[in-house]
């Protein structure tokens, strides 16, 4: 076995181990029986059971921006539809990315019990995600708009998907099954969350001023190959 092989093995077994167990209570021992590799080879190829922890979270990321990445715009591209194009990237990347259970289970624990290898999320992906939609939302605001104030922005908006992907299956208990279905697609929460934050942006009209059929109209899906590809995808049953 050569030494790329053993890396990549060590790697892929660490997934699952650490999504059940979380990092403190995963051995070394767990993760190389589950790779059937000698227990040194941890220290060998990551150095210690940080490291690898750190590498193993760092994988299940890249593997979901990689299958879903946000378009290349042009000049002349409207931020309202930069907006509606960002959002559908995030909500497909938390919800539709077809990835292995166990990198989603990864990811959430690391989100919501934060360890060394969250300061790389953030400098890495975190990080670089939000800037992007910031500088969104600078084309949108007014000259002069303070950075704190589009930061606060900024993260009312994640909040809005984050909730499906933290609370997926409390949102599932608390609606009608053919609600569900009907109008809790990836597509839909998409256009939802774009279609509440432009109004709430002053881009469009607000809820309160339009008629029933202007408020239920669809907002047309981000041109680029996600959308057919996501579309059906439902809220966590």
């Amino acid at each position: 076995m050569s030494t790329d092989d053993t890396r990549t093995r060590i790697l892929n077994a660490a997934g699952p181990v650490f999504a059940e167990k979380g990092f403190s209570d995963a051995t070394v021992r767990d993760i190389c029986q589950a790779a059937n590799v000698n227990v040194a080879s941890v220290n060998y190829h990551f150095g210690d059971k940080e490291q690898l922890y750190i590498a193993t979270v760092t994988q299940a990321r890249e593997l979901r921006v990689r299958k879903v990445q946000f378009p290349v715009w042009s000049a002349e591209t409207l931020p309202e539809e930069k907006l509606r194009d960002y959002l559908m990237t995030m909500i497909t990347r938390m919800l539709g990315t077809n990835q292995a259970p166990w990198q989603a289970t990864l990811m959430m624990r690391e989100v919501l019990h934060p360890t060394a290898a969250c300061k790389a999320l953030v400098k890495d992906h975190f990080r670089p995600d939000f800037d992007l939609l910031v500088g969104i939302l600078r084309e949108i605001m007014p000259e002069g708009t303070p950075d704190f104030k589009l930061h606060l922005i900024g993260f009312s908006i994640l909040g809005q998907c984050l909730n499906y992907r933290v609370a997926g299956e409390v949102v599932a208990i608390m609606i009608d099954e053919q609600e569900r279905r009907d109008h809790y697609s990836i597509t839909q929460l998409a256009e939802h969350i774009a279609e509440f934050s432009l109004a709430a942006l002053g881009c469009i009209a607000p809820y309160s001023e339009r008629s029933q059929s202007q408020s239920s109209r669809s907002i047309p899906a981000p041109n680029h190959s996600r959308a057919s590809t996501t579309a059906g995808r439902s809220v966590s049953r």
